[in-house]
């Protein structure tokens, strides 16, 4: 008799097996960087015309040697992402070749690309999961995002043609100054008109080409958690892991990377360079210089347990399960892997001022008590507690559709703050 088991139990399973081994398990590919949309806080989108960039790509026959490769070091998960992976012509070709070695693979898309042959084909083989990003509930905040007129309609035949045949459909949003205000309207099409998960992270970073131009359109500190708590689920879980945290008061970690990077995962940019993941560009290695484990178990494997090498207010922190400051965050916001990213501390500290959390003193941190910053995030937490945060007519939280835990932390990443916002590496693995 076949023994059968749930997807929760099979994971867990895998992972606690691979606890404490270092193994590619989980690896995300970037396809291109190439897109139809223009969106105003993407962090590495390019043109779709760019023939330069489509040149250097690796080719197929690359991607199907680096599908071997992965097979005999015994990855399970892939997630393919973008850019927009269906750019690329080949990209289905691709990704049945991964589908026939058996790979469970996540998905991230637009959907303005989808097509009822596409759709027709992912029924044929069908993906774990596919994510697709909403930029807006409406055609008008939609398109201010993107830049491009008529993605807000291709973008939703897309979701119509997966969820007519029934494929594992997600939605997601990045909220930011343009599309904060239709947030939980797309919460509520997602979770109680499609009967779908949906999930979002307020948090954008810079493009990975180091232009900052993306900050233009991050929501302020107030604004990203007002909105965060405007769910009192994903409250109570924050405040849920922050007092694990407090309790535990384990001792910091001496190594520069305590996230999943380079243990048990990695990203591969379309052009075959091997990254921590898809925000860190420093260091690495190029596929196309030998193969998969060279770079896995030499450059990656040295990235991996590089030590800190000095003392920032990040170190005795401990409320970092509330922020996601990380080197590959230091690295795009400030050029330097171990600077502090001070957006992203004051949002870990306006988290626990919110949640009535003590900050243990770390350091000659702003954000703490006498810091600079300390005395308007205090003000900013009294706003958040009272409703009284201006968030241009954002629509009320609908009912609850159903009991997952808060969707950012409901990732299989290994970042403090529960998983990397732009590494698929990590969320490309459900919750476990």
């Amino acid at each position: 008799m076949v023994q059968t088991a749930t997807y929760g139990d099979f994971s867990s399973f895998l992972h606690e097996r691979f606890q404490g081994r270092r193994v590619p398990a989980e690896i995300s590919i970037e396809m291109t960087h190439r897109c139809p949309l223009e969106c105003q806080h993407c962090y590495n989108n390019l043109p779709m015309s760019d023939e330069n960039a489509r040149k250097q790509e690796l080719t197929y026959e690359e991607h199907i040697r680096l599908l071997d490769e992965l097979v005999d070091l015994g990855c399970l998960w892939l997630l393919y992402t973008g850019g927009e992976i269906f750019a690329r012509k080949d990209f289905l070709d691709i990704y049945t070749e991964a589908k026939k070695r058996g790979f469970l693979i996540t998905l991230f898309t637009n959907g303005t690309m989808i097509t009822p042959r596409v759709a027709d084909h992912l029924v044929k083989y069908p993906p774990f999961s596919i994510e697709i990003t909403m930029y807006g509930a409406t055609k008008e905040t939609y398109e201010k995002l993107t830049r491009i007129p008529g993605s807000f309609d291709r973008c939703m035949r897309g979701i119509a043609l997966l969820m007519e045949r029934g494929l594992p459909l997600k939605l997601k949003t990045v909220p930011t100054s343009i599309n904060v205000h239709e947030v939980y309207e797309m919460k509520r099409y997602a979770e109680q008109e499609l009967g779908i998960e949906f999930k979002f992270d307020p948090l954008v970073n810079p493009r990975t080409d180091c232009s900052q131009s993306p900050l233009a359109v991050r929501l302020s500190p107030e604004e990203a958690v007002a909105l965060e708590f405007q769910d009192a689920v994903r409250r109570a879980e924050y405040l849920k892991i922050v007092k694990l945290e407090l309790a535990k008061n384990a001792p910091s970690s001496t190594k520069r990377y305590t996230c999943g990077g380079g243990h048990n995962g990695c990203a591969i940019d379309p052009n075959g360079n091997m990254t921590i993941c898809v925000l860190s560009h420093r260091e690495g290695y190029n596929l196309r210089s030998g193969n998969f484990q060279q770079g896995w178990e030499g450059p990656l494997k040295e990235i991996r347990e590089t030590n800190v090498v000095r003392k920032t207010i990040c170190t005795d922190c401990r409320i970092r399960t509330l922020c996601s400051m990380c080197a590959a965050n230091g690295e795009l916001e400030s050029g330097d892997a171990e600077t502090p990213v001070d957006f992203l501390c004051q949002v870990a500290h306006l988290r626990a001022f919110a949640l009535g959390v003590q900050v243990p003193a770390h350091g000659d941190c702003a954000c703490c008590e006498g810091g600079a910053h300390h005395t308007a995030l205090r003000a900013s937490a009294e706003r958040i507690n009272q409703d009284s945060v201006t968030l241009t007519n954002i629509l009320p939280l609908p009912s609850p559709h159903s009991n997952s835990l808060l969707p950012v932390l409901d990732s299989g990443g290994g970042c403090s703050s529960g998983g990397c916002s732009s590494c698929g590496t990590y969320s490309a693995i459900p919750a476990r």
